[in-house]
């Protein structure tokens, strides 16, 4: 079981986001944002650190149009099961 972005880096998983801002603000209504994007794996490891758990990622972002903190985060594990060459640590050989 994957639980850190390490281990999600380490399998080449991808992360997408999606802004949940329905538009109400009080008794007033904007136009929904919509906004979806797949997230950077190489800058959450670098920025959160390898150790962070992936189940805490949605409580740390904003949706950068505008600026909603409810958003959805949807991890998509790779379909062929490969490991990421980049993330593997020099000296790993399969142990």
């Amino acid at each position: 079981m994957v639980e850190t972005l390490g281990e999600a880096w380490n399998l080449s998983w991808r992360i997408h986001m999606r802004c949940l801002d329905d538009g109400m603000q009080g008794l007033k209504h904007k136009r929904e944002c919509h906004y979806r994007a797949e997230l950077d794996m190489a800058t959450l490891v670098t920025t959160r650190g390898r150790d962070f758990p992936i189940a805490r990622i949605a409580e740390r972002l904003r949706c950068p149009r505008c600026g909603c903190r409810r958003v959805c985060v949807m991890f998509k594990p790779p379909t062929n099961h490969g490991i990421n060459a980049e993330a593997v640590p020099r000296g790993w050989y399969g142990r």
